[in-house]
């Protein structure tokens, strides 16, 4: 077993994966790639790696409906969607998808490898030993859970730790680029669009008691005086 764990990769670009594979394998992690949706699938139900990177556009079942499975499934294996067009970006990560972040092509592979690894610190983090609430909302951040008013709510990894973040401070302001920082844990220069989606998200699966509240020109906060 290797020490980042096992990877699997679904690409059916084959110049792509093999690139793919050898960044991530120099990083320390195993790889698997594969051609098509169905046997990926197949593989993350089988291997249970530690982070599965998702291209949207492959033969027979595509990227979207293989994530979609596994949610629909309970699997939270941390999801890295890589897509051709940028316009496909609210798409990947809405829908109630649950995917964890996103990469465009064409793109770095030392991008791709330190998305990888910041996914899975949001996943595999030891919890902190408190809970937050804010409003209807609490975040038990022992066992990972959100509820809205008593009920469980299921969020993927990257969006419970946003949710969390934000109720850290209540009625402080954050801007995107601090939230792409502290959340995300990589700089501005990706561009903050995935936090505006993951908010979104957020506030779609929390419902009408959301504490998310936005503040136009500059970024978001966790406040009971939600408009």
């Amino acid at each position: 077993m290797t020490a980042g764990g096992l990877v699997v990769v679904a690409e059916d670009d084959p110049a792509v994966a093999d690139l793919v594979r050898m960044y991530l394998v120099r990083d320390g992690f195993g790889v698997q790639t594969y051609g098509d949706g169905v046997s990926a699938l197949q593989a993350v139900r089988t291997h249970r790696p530690v982070a599965l990177v998702l291209d949207i556009g492959m033969p027979g079942m595509d990227g979207i409906e293989v994530c979609r499975r596994l949610r629909a499934d309970g699997d939270r294996t941390p999801v890295l969607f890589v897509t051709a067009r940028d316009d496909e970006v609210d798409r990947v990560l809405g829908l109630e998808l649950g995917a964890d972040d996103y990469v465009t092509k064409p793109f770095s592979p030392r991008e791709l490898v330190a998305r990888v690894r910041a996914v899975l610190r949001r996943s595999l983090a030891e919890p902190a030993q408190d809970t937050r609430t804010v409003g209807d909302v609490t975040v038990d951040l022992v066992r990972r859970r959100a509820y809205v008013s008593g009920r469980e709510v299921h969020l993927t990894a990257t969006e419970l730790d946003l949710l969390a973040h934000l109720m850290g401070s209540p009625g402080r302001v954050w801007q995107r680029e601090e939230l792409l920082s502290a959340v995300w844990g990589y700089s501005a220069q990706a561009g903050t669009r995935t936090v505006d989606v993951h908010v979104a998200q957020l506030r779609a699966k929390l419902g009408p008691t959301t504490p998310i509240r936005t503040v136009r020109g500059v970024g978001y906060s966790a406040d009971v005086d939600t408009p």
